[in-house]
């Protein structure tokens, strides 16, 4: 009887959220080929055959752990709510998130990167990723068409394009950042370096989407 207790206070979706916690970690690190399930369990503070209980196998682990990954950064772009903003407002906000989100959360970048070497084969099939998919572009979607029929933005924008844009223009740096430091022969990682290359990213971003005479106006408010 104690042992029935017991296994009935156990918190599976704390359980879960652990296992996915770790295996954020260690597939950041290692990737899906070096990560270890044992390790993962470890970390986790549980065991394998939980593990298998709560994913199947490793594979699907790391289907739902960037699932999961995907979220974090949709959920928390959606809670800026940048309908609420005037376009560029809305524009600037979303550039600086981004850079924001990026450092804040180096290990989304490696999980991305380990999917890419996989060619997206564990998100290809994946209904959750759609779900997440379509209003981040859908949002977009409807950023540029508000500021192009309030005289913002160019026309002829492409919402997929600004999207790449804008993830490139901060992701690029960050990913690159230990040979770029040789390379450029400064530390992209100094503060200073840090908001200098923000900067940089917004005025960037703008110039490619605003018309000239938005472009003179924040010139002037600048």
């Amino acid at each position: 009887m104690p042992r029935a207790l017991s296994f009935k206070a156990r918190d599976p979706d704390a359980t879960r959220a652990r296992i996915l916690k770790a295996a954020k970690a260690e597939f950041a690190k290692k990737g899906l080929s070096g990560a270890r399930v044992d390790d993962i369990a470890a970390r986790a503070r549980s065991n394998k055959r939980m593990l298998y209980h709560y994913f199947g196998n490793k594979e699907e682990l790391f289907r739902i752990t960037l699932e999961d990954a995907y979220a974090g950064i949709r959920e928390a772009e959606a809670r800026l709510a940048i309908e609420k903003d005037d376009p560029v407002t809305a524009l600037q906000r979303l550039v600086r998130f981004t850079w924001a989100y990026y450092i804040a959360n180096p290990e989304f970048i490696t999980l991305v990167n380990s999917e890419n070497l996989h060619k997206a084969r564990h998100i290809k099939g994946s209904d959750r990723f759609q779900e997440l998919s379509r209003p981040f572009v859908g949002r977009m979607r409807a950023l540029l068409k508000r500021g192009a029929e309030e005289g913002f933005f160019r026309s002829d924008l492409d919402a997929v394009q600004v999207n790449i844009t804008i993830a490139a223009i901060n992701y690029y740096y960050l990913t690159n950042r230990f040979t770029g430091s040789i390379v450029f022969e400064r530390d992209l990682m100094d503060k200073g370096a840090l908001e200098e290359r923000l900067t940089f990213n917004i005025k960037t971003v703008l110039r490619a989407i605003c018309t000239p005479e938005t472009l003179a106006r924040i010139e002037d408010n600048a």
